[in-house]
Protein backbone atom coordinates (compact mmCIF):
# COMPACT_ATOMS: atom_id res chain seq x y z
CA UNK A 1 0.00 0.00 0.00
CA UNK A 2 1.56 3.41 -0.88
CA UNK A 3 0.95 6.02 0.95
CA UNK A 4 2.78 9.67 1.51
CA UNK A 5 3.73 9.34 4.96
CA UNK A 6 3.65 6.56 7.26
CA UNK A 7 2.46 8.24 10.74
CA UNK A 8 0.27 11.36 11.29
CA UNK A 9 -0.44 12.91 14.64
CA UNK A 10 -2.42 15.72 15.04
CA UNK A 11 -2.22 18.44 17.46
CA UNK A 12 1.32 19.55 19.05
CA UNK A 13 0.25 19.70 23.02
CA UNK A 14 2.26 17.49 25.26
CA UNK A 15 0.62 14.17 24.69
CA UNK A 16 0.65 14.85 20.96
CA UNK A 17 4.44 15.37 20.94
CA UNK A 18 4.95 12.26 23.37
CA UNK A 19 2.85 10.06 21.22
CA UNK A 20 4.99 11.32 17.65
CA UNK A 21 8.07 10.50 20.04
CA UNK A 22 7.15 7.30 20.79
CA UNK A 23 6.06 6.60 17.90
CA UNK A 24 9.75 8.09 16.05
CA UNK A 25 11.72 6.03 18.44
CA UNK A 26 9.96 3.26 17.13
CA UNK A 27 11.56 3.54 13.60
CA UNK A 28 8.37 5.16 12.01
CA UNK A 29 8.91 8.31 10.11
CA UNK A 30 6.06 11.03 12.18
CA UNK A 31 4.56 14.00 10.78
CA UNK A 32 2.91 16.49 13.89
CA UNK A 33 0.41 18.68 12.45
CA UNK A 34 -0.86 21.72 14.53
CA UNK A 35 -3.11 23.84 13.55
CA UNK A 36 -1.61 27.42 15.80
CA UNK A 37 2.00 28.79 15.49
CA UNK A 38 3.74 26.43 17.56
CA UNK A 39 3.88 23.25 20.08
CA UNK A 40 1.38 23.20 23.30
CA UNK A 41 -0.71 27.15 22.33
CA UNK A 42 -3.68 25.20 24.42
CA UNK A 43 -4.31 23.04 27.34
CA UNK A 44 -0.66 22.01 27.53
CA UNK A 45 0.65 25.57 28.67
CA UNK A 46 -2.79 26.74 30.44
CA UNK A 47 -2.64 24.72 33.57
CA UNK A 48 -1.14 24.31 37.05
CA UNK A 49 2.15 22.33 35.83
CA UNK A 50 1.75 19.81 38.13
CA UNK A 51 3.28 16.79 38.58
CA UNK A 52 0.22 14.87 39.81
CA UNK A 53 0.43 11.73 42.23
CA UNK A 54 -2.61 9.68 41.32
CA UNK A 55 -4.90 10.41 44.48
CA UNK A 56 -8.36 11.21 43.44
CA UNK A 57 -8.99 9.49 40.67
CA UNK A 58 -11.55 5.72 40.51
CA UNK A 59 -9.29 2.97 41.55
CA UNK A 60 -9.22 1.28 37.99
CA UNK A 61 -9.48 4.15 35.25
CA UNK A 62 -7.19 4.51 32.84
CA UNK A 63 -6.67 8.40 34.48
CA UNK A 64 -5.74 6.17 37.88
CA UNK A 65 -3.09 3.84 36.16
CA UNK A 66 -1.32 6.31 33.65
CA UNK A 67 -0.87 9.04 35.77
CA UNK A 68 0.41 6.43 38.49
CA UNK A 69 3.12 5.03 36.15
CA UNK A 70 3.35 8.18 34.36
CA UNK A 71 4.64 9.75 37.07
CA UNK A 72 7.12 7.46 37.63
CA UNK A 73 8.38 8.07 34.19
CA UNK A 74 8.15 11.63 34.50
CA UNK A 75 10.44 12.18 36.81
CA UNK A 76 12.49 9.77 35.45
CA UNK A 77 12.66 11.48 31.67
CA UNK A 78 12.99 14.91 33.09
CA UNK A 79 15.94 13.68 35.45
CA UNK A 80 17.73 12.02 32.46
CA UNK A 81 17.02 14.69 29.99
CA UNK A 82 17.43 18.32 32.43
CA UNK A 83 14.08 19.25 31.97
CA UNK A 84 13.70 21.34 35.18
CA UNK A 85 11.41 20.28 37.52
CA UNK A 86 11.04 19.73 41.69
CA UNK A 87 8.99 17.44 44.14
CA UNK A 88 7.96 19.64 46.68
CA UNK A 89 5.02 17.52 47.85
CA UNK A 90 1.42 18.85 48.40
CA UNK A 91 -0.62 19.13 50.96
CA UNK A 92 -4.53 18.86 50.68
CA UNK A 93 -5.75 20.80 53.88
CA UNK A 94 -9.08 20.11 55.93
CA UNK A 95 -10.59 23.64 57.20
CA UNK A 96 -13.93 21.86 59.33
CA UNK A 97 -13.65 18.54 61.33
CA UNK A 98 -16.20 17.43 58.86
CA UNK A 99 -13.69 17.82 55.83
CA UNK A 100 -10.97 16.18 57.56
CA UNK A 101 -13.26 13.32 58.24
CA UNK A 102 -13.00 13.18 54.22
CA UNK A 103 -8.83 12.87 54.50
CA UNK A 104 -9.61 9.21 55.24
CA UNK A 105 -11.67 8.16 52.31
CA UNK A 106 -9.04 10.13 50.49
CA UNK A 107 -6.34 8.37 51.36
CA UNK A 108 -7.43 5.01 51.38
CA UNK A 109 -8.26 6.14 47.44
CA UNK A 110 -5.09 6.76 47.04
CA UNK A 111 -3.19 3.54 48.33
CA UNK A 112 -6.08 1.93 45.87
CA UNK A 113 -4.24 3.53 43.16
CA UNK A 114 -0.59 2.70 44.35
CA UNK A 115 0.03 5.54 45.80
CA UNK A 116 1.60 4.41 49.22
CA UNK A 117 3.05 7.52 50.51
CA UNK A 118 0.47 9.47 51.88
CA UNK A 119 1.19 10.15 55.11
CA UNK A 120 -2.15 11.99 57.69
CA UNK A 121 -1.30 14.71 59.33
CA UNK A 122 -2.72 16.48 62.47
CA UNK A 123 -3.16 20.59 62.76
CA UNK A 124 -0.53 21.03 64.66
CA UNK A 125 1.84 19.42 62.29
CA UNK A 126 0.77 20.41 58.80
CA UNK A 127 1.11 23.65 60.80
CA UNK A 128 4.02 22.93 61.81
CA UNK A 129 5.21 22.88 58.20
CA UNK A 130 3.43 25.82 56.91
CA UNK A 131 2.74 28.30 59.67
CA UNK A 132 0.80 30.01 57.47
CA UNK A 133 -1.49 27.61 56.74
CA UNK A 134 -5.22 27.63 58.72
CA UNK A 135 -6.42 23.72 58.91
CA UNK A 136 -8.17 20.65 61.05
CA UNK A 137 -5.68 18.02 59.19
CA UNK A 138 -4.26 17.34 56.19
CA UNK A 139 -3.28 15.01 53.78
CA UNK A 140 0.79 14.99 52.37
CA UNK A 141 1.40 13.52 49.41
CA UNK A 142 5.67 14.01 49.19
CA UNK A 143 5.11 13.09 45.27
CA UNK A 144 3.32 15.63 43.63
CA UNK A 145 5.79 18.40 42.35
CA UNK A 146 6.11 20.74 39.86
CA UNK A 147 7.73 20.71 36.19
CA UNK A 148 8.36 23.47 33.53
CA UNK A 149 5.95 22.15 30.62
CA UNK A 150 6.95 24.12 27.99
CA UNK A 151 10.64 22.64 28.97
CA UNK A 152 8.81 19.35 28.55
CA UNK A 153 7.29 19.86 25.41
CA UNK A 154 10.54 20.83 24.03
CA UNK A 155 12.27 17.98 25.36
CA UNK A 156 9.76 15.40 23.87
CA UNK A 157 9.95 17.45 20.34
CA UNK A 158 13.43 17.29 20.39
CA UNK A 159 13.26 13.37 20.74
CA UNK A 160 10.79 13.09 17.99
CA UNK A 161 12.85 15.37 15.47
CA UNK A 162 15.77 13.70 16.47
CA UNK A 163 14.58 10.34 15.79
CA UNK A 164 13.36 11.73 12.18
CA UNK A 165 10.02 13.40 12.92
CA UNK A 166 8.52 16.38 11.42
CA UNK A 167 6.38 19.17 13.23
CA UNK A 168 4.52 21.42 10.89
CA UNK A 169 2.63 24.84 12.17
CA UNK A 170 -0.38 26.31 10.84
CA UNK A 171 -1.66 23.25 9.15
CA UNK A 172 -4.73 22.60 10.53
CA UNK A 173 -6.98 19.48 9.85
CA UNK A 174 -9.86 19.92 7.94
CA UNK A 175 -10.83 16.03 7.34
CA UNK A 176 -10.15 12.57 6.58
CA UNK A 177 -11.21 9.83 5.34
CA UNK A 178 -10.01 5.85 5.52
CA UNK A 179 -9.24 4.74 2.35
CA UNK A 180 -10.67 1.78 0.79
CA UNK A 181 -7.14 -0.05 0.52
CA UNK A 182 -6.20 0.39 4.13
CA UNK A 183 -4.77 4.23 5.81
CA UNK A 184 -6.01 7.55 5.67
CA UNK A 185 -6.40 10.22 3.16
CA UNK A 186 -5.98 13.33 5.68
CA UNK A 187 -7.17 17.03 3.87
CA UNK A 188 -4.87 19.87 6.08
CA UNK A 189 -6.10 23.83 5.71
CA UNK A 190 -3.04 26.82 6.05
CA UNK A 191 -1.35 28.88 3.79
CA UNK A 192 0.09 25.59 2.01
CA UNK A 193 -3.84 23.68 2.50
CA UNK A 194 -2.51 19.87 1.38
CA UNK A 195 -3.76 16.02 1.10
CA UNK A 196 -1.13 13.37 2.34
CA UNK A 197 -2.00 10.09 2.97
CA UNK A 198 -0.67 7.90 5.71
CA UNK A 199 -1.07 4.56 7.64
CA UNK A 200 -1.34 5.40 10.94
CA UNK A 201 -3.62 9.08 12.19
CA UNK A 202 -3.73 9.76 16.02
CA UNK A 203 -6.00 12.20 16.47
CA UNK A 204 -4.65 14.13 19.89
CA UNK A 205 -6.14 17.47 19.08
CA UNK A 206 -7.52 18.35 22.77
CA UNK A 207 -10.66 20.29 23.32
CA UNK A 208 -11.27 19.65 19.36
CA UNK A 209 -10.85 15.80 19.69
CA UNK A 210 -14.48 15.16 18.95
CA UNK A 211 -15.23 17.22 16.45
CA UNK A 212 -12.06 16.39 14.64
CA UNK A 213 -13.08 12.70 15.12
CA UNK A 214 -16.29 13.87 13.41
CA UNK A 215 -14.55 14.81 10.23
CA UNK A 216 -13.29 11.61 9.54
CA UNK A 217 -15.46 9.89 6.80
CA UNK A 218 -15.72 6.24 7.64
CA UNK A 219 -15.32 6.52 11.48
CA UNK A 220 -18.41 5.39 13.40
CA UNK A 221 -20.63 7.96 14.80
CA UNK A 222 -21.30 5.69 18.10
CA UNK A 223 -17.85 6.20 18.72
CA UNK A 224 -17.39 9.49 19.17
CA UNK A 225 -18.23 11.37 22.78
CA UNK A 226 -19.98 14.88 23.11
CA UNK A 227 -17.54 17.49 24.13
CA UNK A 228 -17.85 20.27 26.33
CA UNK A 229 -15.96 22.84 28.19
CA UNK A 230 -14.76 23.92 31.03
CA UNK A 231 -12.83 26.84 31.71
CA UNK A 232 -10.35 27.56 34.65
CA UNK A 233 -9.23 30.78 35.39
CA UNK A 234 -5.93 31.43 37.46
CA UNK A 235 -4.66 34.17 39.58
CA UNK A 236 -1.34 35.09 40.46
CA UNK A 237 0.20 36.15 43.86
CA UNK A 238 1.75 40.04 44.05
CA UNK A 239 4.58 39.26 46.16
CA UNK A 240 6.06 36.07 47.24
CA UNK A 241 3.87 33.11 48.93
CA UNK A 242 4.86 31.74 52.22
CA UNK A 243 4.26 28.12 51.64
CA UNK A 244 6.83 25.90 50.21
CA UNK A 245 4.23 23.11 49.46
CA UNK A 246 0.99 23.33 46.93
CA UNK A 247 -1.91 23.66 49.06
CA UNK A 248 -4.82 21.98 47.85
CA UNK A 249 -8.51 22.10 49.91
CA UNK A 250 -10.23 18.89 50.18
CA UNK A 251 -12.45 18.51 47.08
CA UNK A 252 -15.73 19.06 46.73
CA UNK A 253 -18.87 18.33 43.94
CA UNK A 254 -17.29 21.03 41.45
CA UNK A 255 -14.01 19.82 41.44
CA UNK A 256 -10.33 19.74 43.46
CA UNK A 257 -10.88 23.83 44.81
CA UNK A 258 -9.34 26.74 44.41
CA UNK A 259 -5.58 25.36 44.73
CA UNK A 260 -1.78 27.10 45.32
CA UNK A 261 0.88 25.82 43.23
CA UNK A 262 4.31 27.32 43.19
CA UNK A 263 6.16 27.89 39.64
CA UNK A 264 9.79 26.79 39.61
CA UNK A 265 10.58 30.39 40.71
CA UNK A 266 8.48 30.17 43.51
CA UNK A 267 5.39 32.32 42.48
CA UNK A 268 2.36 31.31 43.54
CA UNK A 269 -1.12 31.05 41.69
CA UNK A 270 -4.36 30.33 42.65
CA UNK A 271 -6.91 28.26 40.50
CA UNK A 272 -8.42 27.15 38.77
CA UNK A 273 -12.22 27.53 39.05
CA UNK A 274 -14.95 26.29 37.20
CA UNK A 275 -16.76 27.38 34.20
CA UNK A 276 -19.03 26.16 31.57
CA UNK A 277 -18.66 27.58 28.05
CA UNK A 278 -20.31 26.80 24.77
CA UNK A 279 -17.21 27.77 23.13
CA UNK A 280 -13.43 28.75 23.03
CA UNK A 281 -13.00 32.09 24.79
CA UNK A 282 -9.79 32.40 27.08
CA UNK A 283 -10.64 35.78 28.23
CA UNK A 284 -10.40 36.16 31.84
CA UNK A 285 -12.73 38.21 33.41
CA UNK A 286 -10.80 40.28 36.99
CA UNK A 287 -14.58 40.13 39.07
CA UNK A 288 -14.22 36.30 39.33
CA UNK A 289 -10.97 36.97 41.88
CA UNK A 290 -13.72 37.89 44.42
CA UNK A 291 -14.57 33.91 44.84
CA UNK A 292 -11.35 33.00 44.93
CA UNK A 293 -10.34 35.69 47.81
CA UNK A 294 -12.99 33.58 50.07
CA UNK A 295 -11.91 30.01 49.17
CA UNK A 296 -8.02 30.76 49.70
CA UNK A 297 -8.62 32.65 52.70
CA UNK A 298 -10.32 29.00 54.32
CA UNK A 299 -7.35 27.81 54.43
CA UNK A 300 -4.85 31.33 54.43
CA UNK A 301 -6.56 33.45 56.53
CA UNK A 302 -3.82 36.30 56.00
CA UNK A 303 -4.08 36.45 52.36
CA UNK A 304 -4.16 40.51 51.55
CA UNK A 305 -6.97 42.72 50.31
CA UNK A 306 -5.75 43.66 46.60
CA UNK A 307 -2.87 40.93 46.82
CA UNK A 308 -4.13 38.92 43.14
CA UNK A 309 -3.76 39.69 39.73
CA UNK A 310 -5.23 38.67 36.59
CA UNK A 311 -3.14 35.19 35.04
CA UNK A 312 -4.90 33.25 32.27
CA UNK A 313 -7.35 30.30 32.03
CA UNK A 314 -7.51 27.14 30.57
CA UNK A 315 -10.01 25.13 29.07
CA UNK A 316 -10.60 21.34 30.21
CA UNK A 317 -11.63 18.90 27.09
CA UNK A 318 -14.21 17.61 28.71
CA UNK A 319 -16.27 14.32 27.75
CA UNK A 320 -19.18 14.72 30.34
CA UNK A 321 -21.12 17.90 31.29
CA UNK A 322 -21.55 19.63 34.15
CA UNK A 323 -24.27 17.01 36.02
CA UNK A 324 -22.30 14.26 34.75
CA UNK A 325 -19.63 12.07 36.77
CA UNK A 326 -16.36 12.79 35.36
CA UNK A 327 -15.36 10.88 33.08
CA UNK A 328 -12.41 8.72 32.23
CA UNK A 329 -9.14 8.98 29.83
CA UNK A 330 -10.51 7.72 26.46
CA UNK A 331 -7.96 6.14 24.02
CA UNK A 332 -9.94 4.58 21.25
CA UNK A 333 -7.77 2.20 19.12
CA UNK A 334 -8.94 -0.15 16.37
CA UNK A 335 -10.57 -2.47 18.85
CA UNK A 336 -13.17 0.12 19.82
CA UNK A 337 -14.21 2.11 16.55
CA UNK A 338 -13.07 -1.00 13.79
CA UNK A 339 -10.95 1.28 11.82
CA UNK A 340 -7.59 -0.22 11.59
CA UNK A 341 -4.24 2.44 12.56
CA UNK A 342 -6.91 5.02 13.63
CA UNK A 343 -6.59 6.25 17.43
CA UNK A 344 -8.63 9.00 18.97
CA UNK A 345 -7.35 10.23 22.00
CA UNK A 346 -10.67 11.97 23.86
CA UNK A 347 -11.30 13.94 27.42
CA UNK A 348 -7.86 13.94 28.04
CA UNK A 349 -7.53 16.77 30.55
CA UNK A 350 -5.95 16.75 34.15
CA UNK A 351 -3.90 14.56 34.40
CA UNK A 352 -2.59 14.24 31.30
CA UNK A 353 0.68 16.07 31.71
CA UNK A 354 1.90 14.06 34.27
CA UNK A 355 0.33 10.86 32.28
CA UNK A 356 1.71 11.80 29.54
CA UNK A 357 4.46 9.43 28.37
CA UNK A 358 2.01 6.70 29.44
CA UNK A 359 -0.69 7.68 27.71
CA UNK A 360 1.64 7.60 24.61
CA UNK A 361 2.56 3.60 25.28
CA UNK A 362 -0.51 3.00 26.01
CA UNK A 363 -1.51 4.87 22.21
CA UNK A 364 0.77 2.99 20.71
CA UNK A 365 -0.40 -0.52 22.18
CA UNK A 366 -3.85 0.43 21.41
CA UNK A 367 -2.72 0.65 17.29
CA UNK A 368 -2.82 -3.28 17.33
CA UNK A 369 -6.69 -3.96 17.23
Amino acid sequence: MSTDIDCIVVGAGVVGLAVARALALQGREVLVAEATEGIGTGTSSRNSEVIHAGIYYPAGSLKAQLCVRGKHMLYDYCEARGVPYQRMGKLIVATTEDEARLLDGIAERARANGVDDMRKLSAEEAMAMEPALRCTAALLSPSTGIVDSHGLMLAYQGDAENAGAQCVFFTPMLSARVRPEGGFEVEFGGDEAMSLSCNVLINASGIHAPTLARRIAGLPESSIPNEYLCKGSYFTLSGRAPFSHLIYPVPNHAGLGVHLTLDLGGQAKFGPDTEWIPEEDYTLEPSRADVFYDAVRTYWPALPDGALAPGYTGIRPKISGPNEPAADFVIAGPAVHGVAGLVNLFGIESPGLTASLAIADETLARLTP
